[in-house]
């Protein structure tokens, strides 16, 4: 009769540890059923579960096993595990799985404590805990710090929506962003990025810039804020800021354009996407003479957004064709999608305001960067805390990997 045994093992890291224990396994016939191992700061804990084909044999494969551990100064803990308690385990196989992702400046153990917390509420084991941020000098200025934990958890929640908005709440209390999200084999096979342009490629919302040269300034901000809300029309509001800029020279837009700023992580983010295989696309509500300036400087694949109609060198106040509103960039979503042969689950759109809801709905990842209330709210992911490269954690990508990726 066979036997089943759980061995948990700590100590000095160092080379050949599992090459040397699974060697006097394999003298003895043991049938690996589950191994695990982490590393943190050169200290080992390794994990493994094994079954002895013939349980009268179990004594002398234990026997060399614990000699071993001692020769080599781990420390080691092993029980027995019954057929019943082994076939629980394979059936809990078949829960739904999730990933819990924490960002922050700096990852305290009241952050960790209270996301646990509300895994453990909801009814959500914790499998798997990992760092993808890479390691953080203990001098670093804690403003330009970027931190991330992992959790992978298992189970069915029976409000997944409560379980999204305790998390939400917990962001706000902390000052931190927790990402939410199933663990589906899409979450490892994102091939199309959708952005937003003003206010979350760049910092700036370029309309306002050129209010500002055209001497309209406070009014068309007034105007933008509102819209952003989702207080306002979109389209209706976009006609009434444009008409405002009537007369300004073109000459101005090459001088706003040489001076907006990307919004922090951009760059990282867009160069990590590109190297990693990703199509990237701005769909904005903005004007394609910017868009084209940062396709230009990111190497964006593909822009969308509105063209200013200017006569004589001079803005006319209105733009040519269909304006980019929210159901638009819905659209040319969509048509990106189809366009590179990929379904909308493969697809992250990224955007700040109430005008890029309907888009952030529509992809498979939809996540509000730096975002109004209301959007918020209302996505399904949001980073507030971090840059735009904290998008690369919510894919699962560690710094480790995105560093050699760049060297």
């Amino acid at each position: 009769m066979s036997r089943i045994i759980l061995f948990n093992v700590t100590g000095q890291d160092k080379p050949g540890l599992t090459s040397g224990i699974t060697s006097i396994m394999a003298e003895h016939g043991l049938e690996i059923l589950d191994i695990g191992q982490s590393v943190i700061h050169d200290t080992l804990t390794w994990g493994i579960l094994v079954r002895l084909p013939d349980e009268d044999a179990s004594d002398p494969v234990l026997k060399e096993l614990l000699f071993h551990f001692h020769k080599m100064e781990l420390q080691v803990r092993y029980q027995p595990v019954t057929e019943a308690q082994y076939e629980d385990w394979v059936q809990a196989q078949g829960k739904d799985r999730y990933i819990v992702t924490l960002l922050s400046r700096c990852v305290t153990a009241e952050q960790v404590a209270r996301v646990s917390g509300i895994t453990a509420a909801h009814g959500l084991n914790i499998d798997r805990i990992t760092r993808l941020s890479g390691r953080v000098p203990l001098d670093q200025n804690s403003e330009d710090a970027r931190a991330c934990v992992e959790f992978s958890v298992r189970g069915t929640p029976e409000d997944l929506q409560q379980v999204r908005a305790d998390f939400l709440q917990l962001s706000s209390e902390m000052d931190v962003d927790i990402g939410f999200q199933e663990d589906t084999i899409y979450r490892r096979t994102r091939r199309l990025v959708v952005f937003d342009m003003d206010s979350t490629l760049i910092e700036a919302e370029v309309i306002d810039e050129l209010a500002v040269e055209a001497g309209v300034g406070e009014a068309v901000a007034a105007i933008t804020e509102a819209a952003m809300r989702g207080e306002l029309d979109f389209a209706g509001s976009f006609r009434k800021r444009l008409a405002l800029l009537k007369g300004l020279d073109e000459a101005v837009l090459e001088k706003v354009a040489a001076r907006l700023k990307l919004t922090e992580g951009a760059e990282r983010l867009i160069g990590s996407l590109k190297l990693l295989g990703y199509k990237t696309a701005i769909v904005s509500g903005g004007f394609t003479y910017f868009a084209e300036y940062l396709q230009q400087r990111l190497g964006i694949d593909y822009i969308h957004a509105n063209t200013l109609e200017i006569v004589d060198g001079k803005v006319t106040g209105e733009a040519k064709g269909r304006i980019v509103d929210a159901c638009r960039k819905a659209e040319l979503l969509r048509e990106l999608a189809e366009k590179e042969q990929c379904r909308l689950e493969q697809v992250i759109a990224v955007g700040d305001g109430a005008n890029d809801l309907e888009m952030l709905a529509v992809a498979g990842l939809g996540v509000a960067f730096r975002a109004k209330p209301l959007v918020k709210q209302s996505a399904r992911q949001s980073i507030s805390t971090l840059g735009l490269d904290g998008i690369l954690y919510l894919l699962g990508w560690r710094d480790t990997d995105l560093d050699a990726l760049h060297h």
